[in-house]
């Protein structure tokens, strides 16, 4: 199973969280960035319905795939 971390970081003048280099919209407080992440990994662990998806890769290439939604990854929060 993957594994996905949320990293509060300090962004644009107030704070954020970083999931592999992608920065969330930024917030006030380190608090606030804190809860938003949390309620963001929850979200991402809860199971879907089965789909088929069209997703690009890094070298810009589009694939399509039946996903179960099943698959979620594990999630944490870090900072």
């Amino acid at each position: 199973m993957s594994q996905v971390t949320y990293e509060i970081v300090p962004h644009d003048g107030g704070w954020a969280y970083r999931v592999n280099g992608t920065y969330s919209e930024r917030f006030a407080t380190h608090d606030q960035a804190r809860a938003a992440a949390q309620r963001a990994a929850r979200e991402q662990r809860t199971p879907g319905t089965a789909a088929l998806i069209t997703w690009e890769d890094g070298q810009g290439h589009w694939h399509k795939e039946f996903a179960t939604g099943d698959d979620r990854p594990e999630t944490r929060v870090k900072g």
